[in-house]
Parts: C-alpha cells; structure tokens; sequence
C-alpha cells in the first residue's frame, strides 16, 4: 500500500479539524460536501473505511504521533 506523506496527512487532519469546527457553527452545505471530501481523502491516503479510523491512523504516521486516548487501540 503506498503511504501518504506525513506533510499531506497533517494537512488533511487540519482541514478536517477546521471544517468540523465551521460545519458545527453554521451547518452550511458546502461545508459538509467539503468535509465528505476531505474525509474520503484521509480514508483513502490511510487504507481505512471510516474518519474516525483514518484520523487515528493518519496522526499515528506523523512525527511524535504516539496513543493519546485511542480507546480503539488500549484494551
């Protein structure tokens, strides 16, 4: 599977943060299209099916990523 570079993961991990945020405000359509976007990008660039996993996934391949309170991984 080919890998994303961590530059393109922090940057979509960072569009997904600040369009959550907008969506959560103002509820506005383009912004959720943005956010399906955005969200299918960091699924594919991950090798995940869903957002959650791809957002745990995509900060674990960052630099310094390391298990802050990814109850999916603790058991």
């Amino acid at each position: 599977m080919l890998m994303a570079h961590p530059a393109v993961l922090q940057n979509l991990i960072e569009q997904y943060d600040t369009l959550r945020i907008l969506h959560a405000e103002n509820g506005d359509p383009d912004v959720r299209q943005r956010m399906n976007d955005v969200a299918y990008t960091l699924c594919v660039s991950t090798g995940t099916r869903d957002v959650d996993t791809a957002l745990i996934v995509a900060r674990h391949r960052l630099p310094g990523g390391r298990v802050q309170d990814d109850s999916v991984l603790t058991g």
